[in-house]
């Protein structure tokens, strides 16, 4: 009760301080959603010219994509990590969309991710201008995702790199399958369970040249992420900052890395455990279409506010569930999790808001806190075309 009461002291003289611009923010978020669904082209589209502006706008001015735009403090540094996942993003929404500003912005963040690479074959957390500058293990598994389709589309440099990068995972995972000796300084200490996403990078680099070594390494780090998963599809160890209650976002990450190994393998013990951790999720599913942002052990809610990241990239799991599984259940959930998240999306205001999406909604939240951000962006325009391909 005591922490609570100082959270909220904490909180109101952090309001009181705020710009009134931001302010009227809050406020209008608190009365709820702005208005009906834009729909998924419109969404889509400012949405890429959200990270159009973020591309150009990020005060290191280096090709990556800047990390957030904030409320108070404007556009942020390029964040390498996230700037690896958004590449694929555009260069297939260039490849649907018959755009080639797309397609050079792609291939322009490949190019400043390959020259930030570490001669070992790992990549720096955090943004590029943050301190300590060190090799982490989950950020060079999402970078690996870009470079395995850079490799794919264009051969080299990215082919080298993506090699590099593998490799470099390999060799530094333990022999259970966890990752623990180059974890973020950003983040709590201890094993992740989310480190399944880098797992899904090295089964892209697999899919890309045939070594069976990577295959392996990926799967015996689902292998050890299965370890903590409870009967019911939650799991332990599975969050930034809060293992006992994880952000949707990072239960996002874990189910995606799983429902990837049942991709590449076939392995219907990967199916069935994701389905597991999908209809916990689904479970927890707001009658507005919302999850909340942090979750307790049995899918119950820990915080009011949603994480739209969280939101999107599940809703991207449900649809290939449902896509496997031809079950209608995943897919309602999906387009309700969109829709809400496309109803926070503004497609008039400023750059930084227009096509943004925020960390949380409100956007208060304490997550991404008064910020849009890049991932959050990325994860929807993927989730919004998966919809579309569905026939949403």
């Amino acid at each position: 009760m005591l922490r609570a009461l100082r959270r909220t002291a904490v909180d109101t003289a952090e309001y009181l301080r705020l710009p009134a611009s931001v302010k009227a923010e809050i406020r209008a978020d608190r009365r709820g959603l702005p208005g009906p669904d834009p729909g998924i082209d419109a969404a889509v589209d400012a949405c890429l010219r959200w990270l159009r502006e973020a591309q150009d706008r990020s005060v290191t001015g280096d090709g990556g994509v800047a990390r957030h735009y904030g409320l108070v403090t404007g556009w942020g540094a390029s964040y390498p990590e996230t700037t690896g996942y958004i590449a694929p993003t555009m260069l297939a929404c260039a490849d649907r969309l018959g755009d080639s500003d797309l397609a050079t912005r792609g291939r322009r963040m490949l190019d400043w991710l390959v020259s930030i690479q570490f001669p070992e074959g790992g990549f720096q957390g955090g943004m590029i201008d943050q301190t300590p500058v060190v090799p982490v293990t989950f950020n060079t598994g999402q970078i690996l995702i870009g470079l395995a389709d850079g490799a794919r589309r264009f051969g080299e440099p990215y082919h080298g790199s993506m090699r590099k990068a593998a490799d470099w995972l390999t060799v530094t995972q333990d022999a259970d399958g966890c990752w623990r000796r180059f974890p973020t300084p950003f983040a709590g200490p201890g094993e992740k369970a989310y480190e399944t996403h880098v797992a899904w990078g090295l089964m892209e680099a697999a899919r890309t040249e045939n070594r069976p070594e990577w295959r392996s390494a990926a799967l015996r780090n689902v292998d050890w992420a299965l370890g903590q998963q409870a009967p019911n599809g939650w799991f332990a160890r599975c969050c930034l900052t809060d293992p006992d209650h994880p952000l949707t976002h990072t239960l996002g990450y874990a189910l995606r890395g799983v429902i990837e190994a049942w991709r590449l393998s076939g392995d219907p013990r990967y199916l069935a455990a994701a389905r597991r951790t999908a209809d916990g999720l689904l479970g927890a599913q707001r009658a507005d279409g919302a999850l909340p942002g942090r979750l307790g052990s049995e899918w119950t809610a820990h915080v009011r506010w949603s994480c739209l990241t969280g939101n999107v990239q599940v809703a991207a799991c449900w649809l290939l569930l449902h896509a496997d599984s031809g079950e209608a259940r995943y897919a309602d959930a999906a387009r309700r999790a969109n829709e809400f998240t496309r109803r926070t999306i503004r497609l008039d205001g400023p750059p930084g808001i227009r096509g943004g999406v925020k960390g949380a909604f409100p956007v208060d939240g304490r997550y991404g806190r008064l910020q849009y951000l890049n991932w959050a962006v990325k994860f929807a325009i993927d989730a919004f075309l998966m919809e579309r391909d569905l026939g949403g």
